[in-house]
């Protein structure tokens, strides 16, 4: 997957059409039970003009870089201290998961600029994986 340059008012085109898409591959998603109800994809996609996006431009979200997990018992986590060395799953130069709140959007890999931390984006999730994962959960 990689990242397309596209209009900026096209993203709402993008979020309608995912959201086409999914009811069309799972019609019980929308109706009961579902993230998204028939009536709010409906509103997405006919009801919201583009320009009306710019309402929600401007909303915050914690954006996140997953390094890797592990599980370990309370007992460990009582005797970390500093120097201690807490071992992850995700191994040396793997790609890093990347979140917003909490939900991953793209993976990719560390960079360094102008002295700070930074993440280069390998894989972008599509909109349409996006809501399929939404949807299982």
């Amino acid at each position: 997957m990689a990242v397309e340059d596209k209009p900026e008012d096209d993203g709402m085109a993008d979020w309608a059409e995912a959201l086409l898409e999914q009811k069309s591959a799972d019609p019980g998603v929308g109706e009961s039970g579902g993230v998204l109800s028939g009536d709010t994809a409906r509103a997405f996609s006919e009801e919201v003009p583009n320009g009306d996006i710019n309402r929600v431009l401007d909303i915050p979200v914690q954006l996140s870089v997953e390094l890797g997990r592990t599980k370990v018992p309370i007992k460990h986590i009582l005797q970390l201290g500093q120097g201690s060395v807490v071992e992850l799953d995700a191994l040396a130069g793997e790609p890093m998961d990347v979140l917003v709140n909490g939900y991953l959007i793209a993976q990719g890999e560390v960079v360094v600029v102008n002295d700070k931390f930074g993440i280069r984006l390998t894989d972008v999730v599509t909109p349409s994986e996006r809501l399929r994962r939404l949807s299982k959960n």
